[in-house]
């Protein structure tokens, strides 16, 4: 046995030397499917695959065409399968939100260090650029972090472990709140004119990063001034939870100073192309060529990049091979938070004490609304892909016994009354089926008339990140919290003007409506609620507040009038709460900061938990 060792490693040995005394060492060839990293930060083109693989891990909550995230506010209800019911059994959890992904930090960390490591052949200009947009996606996701978790560790270097058997040196405490929110606007203010990228509603630019800053600012001044007023109680002793009052002014300022920048030399405007105001704003975000509101967005191309949300949420009828659809009910809160064009309130009159205000069609009774309305919501008597809506709950039949209506409903969609005529539409709504509406409302915004709604052809309208509208409003906000409503008032009156209204004074409730409207389902309303802290009151888990649950508004054909009226064939309206709609939203003061998780704790004793944790 031992011969036959030596003789094996004497072969072995042998066989190596040939090797070696080729011209070149067949050791030292470099392999031809591996990636150095000098091939691949000399290369532009690889550099920018490494910065779009980061762009699409940037994080999203009800962003990004989540469908069941965005059920989860007073906006909607979940009416898609009863699988996830328990959408419309919120209490939100100590994790809601939670999200604490620092190997994503570590991957741009370690991009931004070996740009620098290995980018020797890159022009000095590609190379500043590359960087910068690494450091901005950084921002953005700090971000991500301190608007959900507070203050958290910031680190900016690549942390390696040097296998000492002491890893205590890797454990970086949580910051200041306020210091994150520094970090990304110095960050944004440090970059901005390093971008390039101009015109580019793709990657980060110059404009881009103002947007950030305009967004960050704002949530830091609302946090300084309303945790202060509303929720002293949440705050840490070392300021990791809260943000001293005294600094809400100079947040608000340069919120405001960096949304004044975009308006006046961005190159944006609002989008304005189609006559009907309505239209328009369901256009604002489905039409691609030459808008110019887009500052920056999340692009989808068919069929290299396309998403399902109109396969999800395209109303019931119109379906083509899905059987998981229609899962968006929008809210009659939301509805009603459309205010009139005349200035008032706009809660709908279905009631007049106990009787019922009977409309002629049932899109009457939203006649004269906030005309985003229609550009959001598709509601009963309106269109969609040119075809009408079917919305209609059942008939009503006069009782002359009772003095009233009785209100018939039939649990098939679509059938027919004993007069022949629609007893309950083809698209509702009904209050416990699934893949039909369960409010009387369908979602129109983001979802696209262009495309069908089958597994072979998804819709590619792109998903707004930023965009001017919005950046009007954290103007007008921002500006009125520093006291200066004649500077925020034309921010606002902008915005209503495209929407049909008049002008209009100004309140910091009426901001919190316009942003409510105008950003519905754009993934602003959760982190709205938490930053100006009325989330706790608002969602307060009382079955008999009406912000706290989703009611719908059920459409009914009056079969057999009224003796005595013209009432034939005509509708009334009736608020309803759909069955699977069982509980309260429920949101407490713990849920302000989501938990951070046990095993982040286990890992770094030196992460102070959160309050309430």
């Amino acid at each position: 046995m031992k011969s036959k060792s030596i003789k094996i490693l004497l072969m072995g040995a042998a066989i190596t030397s040939m090797l070696s005394s080729c011209g070149d060492s067949w050791f030292e060839r470099e392999p031809k499917n591996i990636l150095t990293n000098e091939l691949v930060w000399n290369d532009p083109n690889m550099i920018k695959s490494q910065l779009a693989n980061l762009y699409n891990r940037i994080p999203q909550l009800h962003g990004d065409f989540n469908t069941g995230g965005m059920c989860e506010t007073d906006d909607a209800m979940y009416c898609g399968t009863l699988d996830q019911n328990y959408r419309n059994e919120l209490r939100y959890g100590n994790d809601y939100g939670r999200w604490w992904d620092y190997g994503l930090i570590r991957d741009i960390n370690m991009s931004i260090e070996n740009i620098d490591k290995y980018g020797t052949d890159i022009s000095a200009d590609e190379k500043l650029q590359f960087k910068a947009e690494f450091r901005f996606i950084r921002a953005y996701v700090y971000f991500e972090l301190v608007r959900r978790m507070g203050g958290v560790p910031l680190i900016t270097t690549t942390l390696e472990y040097d296998f000492s058997g002491d890893p205590s040196y890797l454990r970086n405490p949580r910051a200041k709140e306020h210091e994150i929110y520094d970090f990304v606007y110095s960050e944004c203010e440090a970059i901005k004119s390093q971008l390039g990228n101009k015109g580019s509603q793709t990657r980060a630019n110059y404009y881009t990063a103002l947007a950030l800053e305009s967004r960050a600012m704002l949530y830091a001044g609302s946090i300084a001034k309303y945790n202060a007023l509303k929720t002293p109680n949440i705050v840490t002793s070392g300021g990791e939870v809260g943000i001293p009052s005294d600094m809400a002014d100079d947040y608000y300022r340069k919120s405001l100073t960096a949304s004044q920048e975009i308006i006046t030399k961005g190159g944006y405007e609002l989008y304005e192309k189609e006559s009907d105001k309505g239209v328009n704003f369901y256009k604002m975000l489905m039409d691609k060529t030459l808008n110019k509101e887009a500052i920056w967005v999340k692009d989808y191309k068919n069929p290299l990049k396309v998403h399902s949300f109109g396969y999800d949420n395209v109303v019931h009828h119109l379906r083509e091979d899905n059987d998981n659809s229609s899962c968006i009910g929008p809210s009659l809160g939301l509805v009603e938070a459309f205010d009139y064009l005349d200035g008032t309130p706009g809660t709908l009159h279905y009631k007049n004490g106990d009787d019922y205000v009977v409309y002629d069609t049932p899109s009457d009774i939203f006649a004269n609304k906030d005309e985003r309305l229609y550009g959001t919501i598709i509601y009963p008597g309106s269109k969609f892909r040119n075809q009408d809506v079917d919305i209609q709950a059942g008939v009503a039949v006069w009782n002359d016994k009772t003095g009233s209506y009785d209100l018939l409903t039939d649990p098939k969609l679509g059938s027919f009354y004993e007069d022949n005529k629609t007893f309950v539409g083809q698209d509702g709504p009904q209050t416990n089926s699934p893949n039909v509406s369960n409010t009387g409302f369908y979602i129109r915004k983001f979802i696209s008339e262009a495309s069908g709604y089958t597994l072979r052809n998804y819709a590619e309208n792109w998903w707004p990140w930023f965009r001017l509208g919005e950046i009007y409003l954290n103007a007008a906000e921002a500006a009125f919290e520093l006291n200066d409503e004649p500077t925020a008032l034309p921010y606002i009156n902008r915005l209503r003007q495209r929407a049909g209204f008049p002008a209009n004074s100004l309140t910091i409730e009426k901001i919190q409506n316009e942003r409510r409207v105008e950003l519905a389902f754009e993934d602003h309303r959760y982190f709205d609620m938490k930053r100006w802290r009325i989330a706790d009151i608002t969602w307060n888990g009382n079955i008999d507040n009406d912000k706290a649950i989703v009611y719908g508004l059920y459409p009914y054909r009056i079969a057999v009038a009224k003796p005595g009226t013209q009432d034939q064939d005509k509708y009334i309206f009736v608020k309803t709460r759909s069955e699977r709609f069982k509980v309260a939203r429920t949101f407490q003061q713990s849920n302000y900061y989501s938990f951070i998780a046990d095993d982040v704790i286990n890992n770094n004793p030196t992460i102070v938990k959160n309050p309430f944790q």
